[in-house]
């Protein structure tokens, strides 16, 4: 697939919600972004759509010896799941207790960010939803891999990964996980993420804060017009 370059983050996010918008995706719809950078690609989706937008929050956990090696994963939700990389299972220092203590550190951490971006709201339930996972694009697919796998175990209706760009070898990887993805951009070779964008800036806090109040005043003003 011939690579393609978007202006920023917001205009891939409305490629995006063109190639989703004929799917007819069934509510509710929850698009699940990945902070930071997914969180305004989500968030121009989550209008397109009229979906509701949360948080994808992921937390790997590392090898005693080399914390860049994931042995598990833990994901964010109405119960939070933790995926385990069974092959490394009985690894020096990699047991039982050990994924217990890190999962319990991790989930702290989930709680901290749930509570410094969304005051601390909690997770929407997925089960029996549309549930679209965002970023704005993937790299080896490790995190992403783990995050959908919990999802699957949410009993979402259907799942769906959407991202502007990613090797073609991690969309292969990462099909079988999922009902449908969508992925605008496979350039091969595939060198980073921030080079099929003109403005890739890292986004801090405050815009990803400023996204998330958005989409949510969006929602209530839906609601409170559905009420009367």
């Amino acid at each position: 697939m011939k690579a393609h370059r978007f202006a920023n983050r917001e205009q891939a996010a409305r490629e995006l919600a063109r190639r989703l918008a004929p799917m007819k995706l069934e509510p509710p719809i929850v698009v699940l972004a990945l902070p930071r950078g997914g969180v305004p690609i989500g968030a121009e989706i989550a209008r397109a759509l009229d979906a509701r937008l949360d948080l994808l929050l992921v937390r790997k956990i590392g090898a005693p010896w080399q914390p860049e090696l994931a042995v598990a994963a833990v994901v964010d939700g109405e119960r939070p799941e933790v995926v385990i990389d069974e092959s490394m299972l009985g690894m020096p220092g990699v047991d039982a207790e050990y994924i217990d203590k890190q999962v319990r550190r991790e989930l702290q951490e989930i709680a901290r960010r749930r509570a410094l971006y969304l005051k601390g709201g909690e997770a929407w339930p997925i089960g029996g939803a549309t549930a679209i996972v965002v970023d704005d694009g993937i790299a080896t697919g490790t995190t992403v891999r783990a995050a959908l796998k919990a999802l699957r175990r949410m009993a979402p209706r259907r799942l769906i990964l959407a991202v502007p760009v990613a090797p073609a070898d991690t969309c292969r990887a990462l099909r079988p996980e999922v009902d449908e993805l969508v992925c605008l951009s496979q350039p091969e070779p595939f060198r980073a993420i921030g080079l099929h964008y003109d403005d890739f800036h890292q986004l801090d806090d405050a815009e990803v804060m400023q996204a998330l109040d958005a989409a949510q005043q969006r929602w209530r003003g839906r609601d409170a017009a559905g009420s009367r």
